[in-house]
């Protein structure tokens, strides 16, 4: 009755969980005729739903391993990277807001409905679903992890292979703290080095699972597409919220049972080192700061700005307002970044720093140690909701932009019935290439690399949409074209070309971290084979493509700490197609005054609390487009940002304390933890 770590009662849970999404999927289905029903549910979604799609979209399982991961390397200021994003709520305010009004389906929508340009709009659809492919590979990957890491071969069981996997790991562990001592034996550092040569290849591991990646990514692909296909936005919202109480459930299991592990909650000052309690301070492994964490939260602002689902999402709230308390769902979310960074803390307690061959393991490795029968299913369920609602509002975007913007756009007459069986035909082809790219994924920092920058192209020029009158089509068209290949193509393809890979002047490594300057990660062309030169490592190997265009310029990037090239990394990245778009709108033809004028008069135009005051004040924005003017901030010119009504400034200022009550709990949460 046992498989791997898996007792019946587990089973049993996680079966009866799958069985009750497709079930809320099937009784979905009836209201499902039209493309609007299908992909924003009538525009009904009031403000409880909002919050649950809301937080089931932000609180994804991988942000729970991945912030488990970092914290377990580097201690609370791991957490960052996920918990930047508590100084993004203020910005949702207004961001779901925009969403709402500009009153469209597809995000796509937005380039036809501003610049009339249907190739814009085409190009974003075709662009979003190769997105997709990263975002939804990233989710399979994720509850891979965990799955993976409960279903582990007994000792008894292992091969030859498996045993020298494990044992070269544990070799490793050893090396690596008389390294870091300082008292490692000079003929000890070439098996220093090969071992870590060994490790960067992924031949080292500290367990070994009997779950087969492809099986689990099939099965759990067909179960998620089942219930999207039947039942889209509707049975997304209302699966929202069973997956949320999991989420809950998911994020919290580990900490009492953990605590209770390690010896109580006084234990964590005694094992862990004090350090990893110093939100604010240096981490130790020079990994993030400050800077980092500034071009961080300014990738996450612009990227999240051209996310295929915002439309979905907020296009779905019955009016604005209900669009905006959705932000609420992010701060829950918030709360549960501080349980996720606790979690990494006991998991130091529990294994010890560098205990685990694969930190992106830690939360699964856990799980399995500390849970009993009944609590690891209701551990998988929980990442198997988390999972599936992120991968629900991907891939019913992605099916919203194929049938809408590439599908009408080649045979314009097809019916909404046709409309919506093309999309759930697409549902179920991006998730087989999530499938397929979750293969090709490598550590959670390589992937969460790609997630953070992906969409930064578009996200750009979503925003300069909104913002700047003055933005013209040739000026988006150069922006996503030059930052496509400057900030995905060029970096992500270069370890696939020989001649770079090889290149001893891109493939040198810095002494004092072990890392590659300019690739993520560098290795002996020849295995076991010290002399042999530096290549960087095929697959998932990002080429630090920013740092290298520095060097050009001047600056001394291979005296950079990795620390300081990430940094301008992000920055580059996150400037750079606001530069294009400025830069080129100023030197191309403005757009159809007429066009423009009726768009932004839209933005203005508050969402009517019927659908006839709804089509009464859009019908009188259209034949007076100016008549909200006077709420710019700045009139006259070509900026777009109005003065704050009383909602919008006791909203954001009501943000703005939630955000700094939840930082205080964190940081007070880590003193007392830190004191014992």
């Amino acid at each position: 009755m046992i498989y791997g770590s898996l007792h019946f009662i587990d089973l049993a849970i996680i079966l009866l969980y799958l069985g009750a999404v497709v079930y809320i999927g099937l009784r979905a289905a009836k209201g499902t005729n039209s493309e609007e029903s299908f992909f924003l549910a009538g525009r009904k979604l009031g403000k409880l739903y909002q919050f649950f799609l809301n937080f089931g979209n932000a609180t994804e399982p991988q942000g729970a391993v991945s912030t488990a991961s970092f914290v377990y390397q580097q201690g609370a200021p791991g957490s960052w990277l996920s918990f930047q994003t508590v100084f993004m709520n203020p910005y949702f305010w207004f961001m779901n807001v925009w969403f709402r009004r500009v009153r469209l389906t597809t995000l796509a929508d937005l380039f036809e409905d501003r610049f009339a340009s249907r190739g814009l709009s085409m190009f974003y659809a075709l662009f979003q679903i190769l997105v997709a492919c990263v975002f939804l590979g990233f989710g399979n990957v994720t509850a891979y992890k965990i799955a993976s890491s409960l279903v582990v071969k007994p000792e008894a069981t292992w091969t030859a292979s498996d045993r020298a996997s494990i044992e070269g790991y544990r070799d490793l562990k050893q090396l690596e703290k008389s390294f870091a001592a300082g008292t490692l034996a000079a003929d000890a550092k070439p098996q220093l080095d090969l071992l870590r040569d060994r490790n960067a290849r992924g031949e080292l591991h500290s367990y070994i699972t009997v779950l087969s990646d492809v099986t689990f990514y099939t099965v759990f692909s067909i179960i998620v597409g089942t219930y999207i296909v039947l039942g889209g936005m509707a049975a997304a919202a209302v699966n929202e919220g069973l997956q949320s109480i999991l989420i809950i459930v998911f994020s919290a299991l580990l900490i009492p049972t953990g605590l209770h592990a390690i010896g109580g909650w006084h234990a964590l000052s005694q094992k862990v080192p004090a350090r990893m309690f110093d939100l604010l301070g240096a981490s130790g492994t020079d990994q993030f700061s400050l800077w980092a964490l500034g071009g961080i939260l300014l990738v996450s602002i612009v990227q999240n700005a051209g996310l295929s689902h915002n439309m979905g999402i907020c296009g779905s709230a019955k009016n604005e307002f209900a669009a905006r308390t959705g932000v609420s769902g992010n701060y829950l979310k918030r709360l549960m970044i501080i349980m996720w960074a606790f979690a990494g803390l006991i998991a130091v307690a529990l294994f010890g720093t560098g205990g685990l061959s694969d930190p992106d393991a830690a939360w699964g490795a856990m799980s399995n140690q500390l849970l009993g029968p009944g609590l690891i299913g209701l551990m998988l369920a929980g990442v198997l909701a988390g999972t599936m609602s992120t991968l629900a509002a991907k891939a019913l975007a992605i099916s919203s932009l194929f049938v809408r913007n590439v599908f009408r756009q080649i045979w314009p007459g097809i019916t909404q019935q046709q409309g919506v069986f093309y999309a759930r035909c697409t549902i179920v082809a991006i998730l087989a290439l999530g499938t397929l790219a979750a293969l090709q994924m490598g550590s959670f920092f390589s992937i969460i690399n790609i997630v953070l920058t992906v969409n930064i192209p578009f996200g750009a020029a979503v925003l300069m949409t909104y913002w700047w009158r003055r933005t013209t089509a040739p000026a988006v068209w150069c922006c996503v074209i030059l930052s496509t290949l400057a900030v995905i193509v060029v970096p992500w393809t270069a370890s696939k070309i020989p001649a770079l890979a090889t290149n001893p002047a891109l493939t040198q490594m810095s002494t004092k971290a072990g890392t590659g300057v300019y690739f993520g990660s560098v290795v002996h062309q020849r295995e076991n084979d010290l002399s042999s030169p530096l290549v960087a490592k095929s697959g998932l190997n990002r080429f630090n493509f920013e740092a290298w265009a520095l060097g050009k310029a001047g600056l001394d990037v291979t005296s950079l700490t990795p620390n300081q090239r990430l940094t301008a990394q992000l920055f580059s990245d996150g400037l750079f197609p606001f530069v294009v778009i400025i830069l080129v709108s100023l030197v191309t033809r403005h757009a159809d005054p007429a066009r423009v004028a009726v768009f932004y008069g839209k933005m203005k135009t508050p969402v009517g609390a019927t659908p006839e005051l709804e089509a009464a004040a859009m019908a009188e924005t259209v034949r007076n487009p100016m008549r909200f003017e006077h709420t710019k901030l700045v009139p006259s010119s070509n900026w777009e940002f109005c003065k704050w009504d009383r909602v919008d400034g006791i909203g954001f200022v009501i943000c703005v304390a939630l955000s700094a009550v939840i930082i205080g709990i964190f940081i007070g949460a880590l003193r007392m933890a830190a004191a014992g």
